[in-house]
């Protein structure tokens, strides 16, 4: 079973986003010497508590900090780009570090509407319905394949052509399922944030599955929310700031990712209880042992190929040693041996 890991670059209090830049690059690493196979980070805007809102840049930045680890967006936010613009960044992403880079595309807006009218420059918000369009005219130029009628046929996209990464499908719902197997490319399914459709996308996908150049078989990666400790307790303790902050995210008020004291702290209305309740009801946290049984489970009730973890810390020790009692108990192969 592989693991990877996905990093949103947390902001947390007390801390800079220049901090939380550097505290990625902390992660990579780790990840890349505990076995890990590969790191995504993920497109989000107007969030004062996330930091990735550039994942080509950050990808440069991760992948000149490290060696063998695969990088990677999830995802870029398609409908928010020119998808000239996209081959063209992981084109050149892809030529400096060959073999190494992972496009994961996503048809939502990563942000509120307002942001994303000002990404697009355009007062239509619904482009998420052009997907399959955008993603040709994407593919066309990596490939040098657009149609002579298409009227971008006569750009060629330099260092994209020739440097295609490889492409992934991001989804939450069965749309990007069915999209990806009929496309014959890999699919990760969010189910850190959309779990009780898991079971549904994942067989969609492989029903939908027509085999590429890319792939014989379908391949399937599922996004876990995961956060082990050395006991339960520690382990719901450092959990707080992630539902605090997400509660505030959904009630509009989104900000710097609070401290676990402060998560304790606080006195929750009976909203923020629900929204908690809601946004971590597939979350994996406890301890080693817990973590080890429920990703079992998940791989087993799925057939998924792949596991990418997300973990939701303040603080980026805490992430670091969740990912290393992960790798430990899950037995990753550190990458020295």
């Amino acid at each position: 079973m592989r693991l990877s890991v996905l990093d949103l670059s947390i902001v947390g209090e007390g801390a800079t986003a220049s901090d939380a830049l550097a505290s990625s690059l902390r992660l990579a690493r780790a990840a890349e010497r505990l076995g890990y196979h590969r790191y995504w980070v993920a497109e989000h805007h107007n969030m004062p508590g996330i930091a990735s809102s550039s994942p080509p840049v950050l990808i440069a930045h991760l992948a000149a900090g490290t060696t063998t680890l695969r990088l990677g967006s999830g995802g870029v936010m398609l409908p928010n780009h020119s998808p000239l613009v996209v081959a063209e960044q992981f084109g050149m992403l892809e030529a400096l570090h060959p073999g190494r880079i992972d496009l994961g595309l996503g048809r939502a807006p990563g942000t509120d509407g307002v942001t994303a009218a000002a990404l697009r420059r355009t007062n239509r918000l619904d482009q998420g319905d052009d997907f399959p369009n955008l993603l040709g005219e994407l593919l066309g130029y990596f490939n040098d394949s657009l149609p002579p009628e298409h009227p971008f046929s006569k750009i060629h996209a330099t260092p994209a052509r020739g440097y295609q990464p490889a492409i992934w499908l991001l989804g939450s719902s069965d749309y990007s399922a069915h999209l990806a197997g009929r496309l014959g490319i890999p699919f990760s399914f969010a189910h850190h944030f959309a779990g009780d459709n898991t079971e549904a996308a994942a067989e969609v996908y492989r029903r939908a599955f027509t085999p590429s150049d890319v792939l014989d078989e379908p391949y399937l990666m599922l996004g876990v929310n995961v956060l082990a400790a050395p006991t339960e307790e520690e382990a719901r303790f450092l959990s707080g700031p992630s539902a605090l902050s997400m509660a505030r995210l959904r009630q509009g008020r989104p900000g710097l990712y609070p401290t676990p004291e402060a998560a304790a702290a606080h006195e929750w209305s009976p909203q923020e209880v629900a929204i908690a309740k809601s946004w971590g009801k597939n979350h994996v946290i406890g301890t080693p042992g817990l973590v080890r049984r429920s990703l079992e489970d998940l791989v087993a009730r799925t057939g998924a190929d792949e596991l990418m973890v997300t973990t939701m810390a303040h603080g980026p020790d805490d992430r670091i040693r969740s990912l290393e009692l992960t790798a430990e108990v899950m037995d990753l192969a550190p990458a020295h041996a």
